[in-house]
């Protein structure tokens, strides 16, 4: 039985041990053990919770995507902060030091943290305002892609490469951003095509129409148009104007597939696209 005792008594002047002291507060092993296994349950915790909300609560309120994502990354950002405001609290530290630690740290964020707190800043501006949500098709700077994944300090795009692009915060509230899924889903592409001087125009408009209404991923309504540009230096140029909902994530398929189809449809109607042609003129002069 003294054994036994011994051994809790051991166990309890290990657990006892001062590590160091902040303020007027010991920290012992134990408060440290206390303190660390907390913070893992309430990460644990808001983990659970917030996919919960995500696949379980907010989906019965009939949210789009980029909206439920936004309100369980708020609700992640506050419960976490909530949480660590409690423990601290309950472990009994002075927060009048805590205080003093967040002004350091405020200093800190001043002169060498600027860009992490821009990019916390800016992340929390995007959840509130989602100018880019989860599943939009955005271009920012040389990156194009869908809207994979919204954090604190970055957003992440993956391109049609299968390529993650994780792009800071900051650049989605300082940069121009190309939304092309924000609002709405139905998309306009411009075809550019050239063809030769001899050409019957009104046959290469109804030849272009005609590749539209063939194309199952162009919309019947708003119906496909044919502009007449300019008259080129070599051609007659074109543009086939169309409107889809199925390509916004594909950009470069549906082009390629209507250039494929005009080519076609142009050489079998004995309609000719032009080369750039230049007259060369040899003066000779008599020495």
């Amino acid at each position: 039985m003294d054994t036994l005792k011994n051994i809790f008594q051991q166990i309890k002047d290990f657990l006892g041990y001062r590590i160091f002291t902040l303020g007027d507060n010991e920290i012992t092993l134990w408060k440290l053990t206390v303190f660390i296994l907390s913070i893992i349950l309430l990460i644990v915790a808001t983990n659970i919770i917030v996919r919960l909300l995500k696949n379980k609560i907010l989906p019965k309120r009939k949210l789009d995507l980029g909206m439920r994502y936004a309100i369980a990354n708020l609700f992640r950002i506050c419960f976490i902060t909530i949480g660590i405001i409690i423990i601290v609290s309950t472990a009994g530290v002075d927060m009048s030091i805590v205080t003093i630690l967040f002004g350091t740290l405020g200093i800190g964020i001043g002169f060498g943290l600027q860009s992490v707190f821009s990019n916390f800043i800016s992340g929390i501006i995007i959840l509130i305002e989602h100018p880019v949500k989860f599943g939009d098709r955005i271009e920012v700077g040389n990156a194009s892609g869908n809207v994979v994944k919204i954090s604190a300090r970055a957003i992440t795009i993956l391109t049609n490469d299968n390529i993650n692009i994780i792009v800071p915060n900051s650049d989605f509230i300082n940069k121009e951003v190309i939304n092309w899924s924000h609002n709405d889903k139905v998309i306009r592409f411009r075809i550019p095509i050239g063809v030769s001087y001899s050409s019957d125009v009104r046959l290469v408009e109804k030849l272009l129409l005609e590749v539209a209404l063939e194309n199952e991923d162009v919309l019947k309504d708003p119906a496909s148009v044919v502009r007449f540009i300019n008259f080129g230096e070599s051609s007659l140029n074109f543009e086939l104007r169309i409107w889809t909902t199925a390509q916004i994530h594909k950009q470069g398929k549906i082009t390629s597939d209507l250039n494929f189809a005009i080519f076609e449809k142009l050489l079998q109607n004995d309609i000719k696209i032009p080369f750039p042609q230049r007259d060369l003129h040899i003066i000779q002069s008599e020495i």
